[in-house]
């Protein structure tokens, strides 16, 4: 394969099609292949230590999410009464879960930890919305005694505080957790779930204030249901993309920040994402009080028709031709280590798309079963994060000495995570022959029992079918005492 080429279409659906069967031994001339753990003891990724500092730091973030919980069922309890609120959770919970599928369904390629898409998404449900409705309403008392409208409460103060307190739990996980972050995508996801999360609690005051509990005191239960129904119609399932849509714009400055080594763009794209979110938020708001005010129902008509509609497909398109980013990076990156030894090349032509790894998902169940599933999974989720770790090293992320020692350290536990995974499917394939990848040629050995050293084809011809020779040194920060990478020769590798 070459590094910027796909493989041949076709290729990796035949994966899928192999039957099962029993390994092959090498070849004796060929180094022996990595023993095969006991099915149902699948290896998992290595797990960062918690240190009492992080401890410390966690235990306060939770307290201080769970006391902006209590304040906002407290305040809403308070302000709709019981049977308001049941009805108003009730109603807003349900767009929850496909708007918070259509953001994991983003992040396929290298899912985010559910730790940090929980957090975001309560960020924005408790943190932000205490934090904005205490805003919002210290603005509005202060706009009535001055008497102003309250309507200028939605136009001037509520996009910059909703926005900006949205964008702090993402923002906390940039400056303390930025090599969690693998670019736009992940902006695009912790943004979005955070937005989701605020407009849950949002659609809660609407739906049981103005909804339910407006029209039961003045009609009774059934019209409070009607207006329920007709708030959810209109704010839900119309414009109920609006905050996510808003959100998202700050999330692709943090998602630029994060992949950038210029120090000045990982200043300004998170401020620049950060405004133009705020100005779509206030133009938004601004959209109901003209026409309210002038009574030209048209106003919103063309708003809604002339920005929302526009900005919304263009960051839908924008976050589809993103999704497979992280494919097409490890095409780029992973032929680095297939040169030094680690992978072979029908291994990075199956990282390439989503619909490339399901049939090496399939082809590990058909060779290995249930465990070459779960390993094969692992090693996805391996190879991708070493991708994104590389192309961190090339761009040059790291500029402090203690950030590369970490990065050859996390590196070396990617490579050995993958060789424990790939040592499930590995060699089970009675189709593929016996043989060894040394990072130039396959050396392999024929049902005939010839034994010969073949050069890697333009593209794959077969599913990940041989062991490696003796792993090298990682390929990035190596410690000292490391060799250094081979150099870097032409793909495919030519021989006289």
């Amino acid at each position: 394969m070459r590094p910027n080429q796909p493989a041949a279409d076709g290729y990796a659906d035949r994966m899928a099609d192999t039957p099962p069967g029993s390994p092959l031994p090498p070849s004796p001339a060929a180094p022996p292949a990595p023993a095969v753990p006991p099915m149902g003891e699948t290896p998992r990724m290595p797990l960062r230590r918690l240190g009492w500092r992080r401890f410390l730091v966690l235990a306060g973030v939770v307290l201080l999410i769970a006391a902006c919980a209590v304040f906002m069922v407290f305040t809403l309890g308070q302000s709709l009464g019981a049977q308001a609120l049941l009805i108003g959770v009730v109603a807003a919970i349900l767009p929850v879960p496909v708007l918070v599928a259509c953001f994991l369904w983003l992040d396929r390629y290298e899912p985010e930890p559910l730790k940090y898409l929980i957090f975001c998404f309560a960020w924005g449900a408790f943190v932000s919305t205490a934090a904005s409705l205490t805003v919002n309403d210290f603005a509005a008392n202060r706009f009535a005694d001055w008497g102003l409208p309250s309507a200028l409460t939605g136009v001037l103060v509520a996009p910059f505080i909703e926005e900006l307190t949205k964008a702090l739990g993402p923002i906390l996980l940039l400056v303390f957790r930025r090599r969690e972050w693998s670019g736009i995508t992940d902006g695009l996801v912790y943004c979005g779930l955070s937005a989701v999360g605020f407009a849950m609690v949002e659609n809660i005051l609407y739906l049981g204030g103005l909804g339910y509990a407006s029209g039961a005191d003045r009609y009774g239960p059934a019209t409070g249901i009607q207006q329920v129904i007709a708030i959810f119609i209109l704010r839900i399932l119309l414009f109920g993309f609006a905050h996510p849509l808003f959100t998202s714009m700050t999330g692709v400055g943090l998602g630029i920040a994060s992949r950038t080594a210029d120090r000045r763009i990982r200043v300004l794209a998170p401020i620049a994402g950060l405004l133009l979110a705020m100005m779509l938020h206030g133009t938004w708001n601004l959209l109901p009080t003209l026409t309210q005010a002038t009574g030209e129902a048209m106003i919103m008509l063309y708003g809604f028709l002339g920005l929302m509609v526009p900005v919304f497909f263009g960051t839908v398109g924008l976050a589809l031709w993103l999704r497979a980013w992280e494919g097409r990076l490890t095409e780029r990156v992973l032929p680095d280590y297939v040169r030094a030894g680690w992978l072979s090349p029908p291994e990075v032509a199956a990282l390439s798309s989503l619909g490339r790894r399901h049939a090496a998902r399939s082809w590990a169940r058909r060779v290995a079963g249930d465990a070459g599933v779960r390993a094969m999974r692992g090693y996805q989720s391996a190879a991708t994060r070493l991708a994104l770790l590389r192309d961190g090293a090339l761009r040059g992320l790291d500029r402090k000495a203690a950030d590369q020692e970490r990065t050859a350290r996390e590196e070396r536990e990617l490579l050995d995570a993958i060789t424990e995974y790939r040592s499930f499917f590995v060699g089970r394939d009675p189709q593929a022959p016996a043989g060894v990848w040394d990072g130039s040629r396959y050396h392999l050995r024929f049902p005939d029992g010839t034994q010969r050293a073949v050069d890697a084809p333009d593209e794959p011809v077969v599913p990940i079918p041989v062991v490696l020779a003796p792993a090298p040194a990682p390929v990035g920060y190596a410690p000292p005492g490391w060799p250094g990478l081979r150099p870097a020769s032409p793909w495919p590798p030519t021989h006289p």
